[in-house]
């Protein structure tokens, strides 16, 4: 497979190491980038690579919650432009889609804009002529759920606690929303990328020519480091870095159910546009 500079220049982004070291991992992993990555991690001892696909399209995130704080739900709408993300008739359409899922109950997005909401979406595209698009919504329940939304309104929290307080599952979602672990508790973690990981480490343990047993107890380490640092209730309290999350909800007689974390464009891939260029072919076009 023919082995492309924007494929090299990916790689280059994700790993941070040389064109050319990237361009040899590309060829001898037949041009898939996350085999080259795992290839690379285990022969050159690099840590995790930045995901792919976190170019952030526009738009907003928001949560509403029911007054006994038994039921939350999580909304990302989209739209072109962070100006219009903060446009009065944008979040004004943004309240009136998160009423109808918290009062429908309904997190099928075809489903929920199907009728009125879609008219009203089509309308607002006329209006403000950008386009927008409803992304994905999540209903919580629970005996405590709370959430945060970051200031900028791009980061949103919902948290789902047996117990506790408000307050308490208020820290708890600002805390996810900060430092976005993977899962609540190590025991939560997907066993295949578990061993995924393992798998890494024990390739860069054998390049330390040290004995088996050695090699195995570093490796394992290096596993409880790795679900340490993944998982919520392991990681030291944002606001109180002395204090480990689990402890925390301990001292609330409280245990964490589960949390979900929306990042405004999380996973989209939006295309670059040079500005300069398309200026420039615009006005050639026009004389």
């Amino acid at each position: 497979m023919a082995i492309s500079a924007s494929m090299v220049k990916e790689l280059r982004d994700r790993t941070g190491l040389g064109m050319m070291e990237c361009k040899k991992a590309l060829a001898e992993a037949g041009g898939d980038i996350e085999v080259a990555i795992e290839d690379l991690r285990k022969s050159s001892g690099m840590k995790a690579a930045k995901k792919a696909g976190r170019t952030a399209a526009e738009g907003t995130v928001s949560i509403k919650l029911a007054d006994d704080h038994s039921v939350g739900v999580l909304l990302e709408v989209n739209s072109e432009t962070d100006f219009v993300a903060r446009d009065e008739n944008f979040l004004g359409f943004v309240g009136t889609v998160i009423d109808a899922v918290f009062a429908t109950k309904n997190t099928d997005i075809d489903s929920l804009m199907s009728g009125v909401l879609e008219t009203q979406r089509e309308a607002l595209v006329q209006k403000i002529g950008e386009n927008i698009s409803v992304r994905r919504a999540t209903i919580v329940e629970g005996e405590n759920v709370d959430g945060y939304v970051h200031s900028n309104g791009k980061i949103a929290v919902l948290v789902s606690l047996t117990a506790g307080d408000s307050v308490l599952a208020k820290d708890i979602a600002m805390h996810v929303a900060a430092v976005n672990p993977q899962v609540a508790k190590p025991e939560d973690m997907d066993p295949e990328l578990l061993e995924k990981e393992r798998a890494i480490y024990v390739a860069q343990a054998e390049d330390s020519g040290k004995p088996p047993e050695i090699i195995s107890k570093m490796v394992e380490g290096r596993v409880r480091k790795f679900l340490a640092e993944s998982s919520l209730v392991e990681q030291p309290f944002v606001k109180d870095p002395d204090l480990k999350v689990g402890q925390l909800l301990k001292n609330g007689s409280a245990d964490i159910n589960s949390f979900y974390r929306y990042e405004v464009g999380d996973g989209i891939e939006k295309e670059e546009v040079d500005f300069a260029a398309e200026v420039a072919a615009q006005v050639k076009n026009s004389s």
